[in-house]
């Protein structure tokens, strides 16, 4: 959760009893807890509003999908069960042009 391990949310844990005392904390975690809800209601409903106004169903997007850490993952670093195929590599001879590829230039 937010890269924290659970060492670090006790320690949080601990100031927040210091700082807030035992009789306020049940009710901000409480607020918190709405707070989260909230948020989350709130974009599920801008995803829709997206979607309705694009003319396309989203509801199935998930946002994670977008993420650039996930592209790469999913794209680049996933194991393919189909082999990549390679061209054979060889030492160009003196004078001898190398090969040209429209498409990446």
């Amino acid at each position: 959760m937010f890269g924290m391990g659970w060492p670090e949310i006790g320690v949080v844990l601990v100031v927040a009893l210091l700082v807030f005392g035992p009789e306020r904390l049940p009710e901000l975690a409480k607020q918190a807890g709405g707070f989260v809800r909230t948020l989350r209601q709130m974009a599920e409903t801008a995803k829709n509003d997206l979607g309705r106004e694009m003319g396309h169903d989203l509801t199935d997007l998930n946002l994670k999908d977008l993420d650039p850490r996930e592209v790469v993952r999913r794209n680049f670093l996933d194991d393919d069960p189909t082999p990549r195929t390679t061209k054979e590599t060889r030492i160009l001879r003196p004078g001898e042009t190398p090969p040209f590829d429209p498409e990446s230039t």
